[in-house]
């Protein structure tokens, strides 16, 4: 998606050969015209999957998610990263490892809002090494509801993540894939 790919250029800044830091418009301040572009190319890109509900992980995966639940006319589910008091009981949960904050988390969502006939679209803003990802894909299977797609805002596919997901069976598009972090540069692949 070039837009995007222009965005990580003029305003992503490389940290180091393994960390994009993309808080200019994606996961601190969010720039609400890319982010409708992003859910109009996640909606065309998944349209014929006949999705009745998108799921991501908070909080930056929340602004594309919901952009493209708007153009699906979908509700969206975001996991949550912790227990709050009004999200304690009935839930699915599972373990994900945060490659950039080097944390492990426990994800929950309510029982009461994904199905056994729900069709899900995983949406995040980043694949790295896959394990949120495969944190909300078990959350989808323990409610035996069905893994449609993987959709991801930027992939660093020089890390495992998407092979670890198409090696699963899981269909995954990446808007912005990046061959390479460099010298404060980014490579993308087409």
């Amino acid at each position: 998606m070039h837009a995007l790919e222009q965005k990580i250029l003029n305003e992503g800044i490389v940290l180091s050969n393994n960390v994009l830091k993309v808080d200019a418009f994606l996961n601190h301040q969010i720039d609400p015209v890319l982010m409708q572009q992003i859910g109009q190319e996640f909606a065309a890109r998944f349209k014929d999957a006949g999705i009745t509900k998108i799921i991501t992980i908070e909080a930056s995966g929340i602004a594309p998610a919901v952009m493209a639940g708007l153009e699906l006319g979908v509700p969206v589910i975001f996991a949550r990263k912790y227990q709050s008091l009004t999200l304690k009981d009935d839930l699915y949960r599972a373990k994900v490892f945060s490659f950039t904050k080097q944390t492990e988390s426990t994800i929950a969502i309510s029982n009461k809002h994904i199905h056994s006939t729900d069709k899900v679209l995983v949406i995040d803003d980043f694949l790295a090494n896959g394990q949120a990802a495969l944190g909300l894909t078990d959350l989808i299977h323990q409610a035996h509801a069905e893994v449609v797609g993987i959709g991801i805002v930027i992939e660093k596919s020089f890390q495992s993540g998407r092979d670890l997901l198409l090696n699963k069976g899981y269909r995954v598009e990446s808007l912005a894939r990046i061959a390479s972090l460099t010298d404060e540069k980014v490579t993308f692949i087409h």
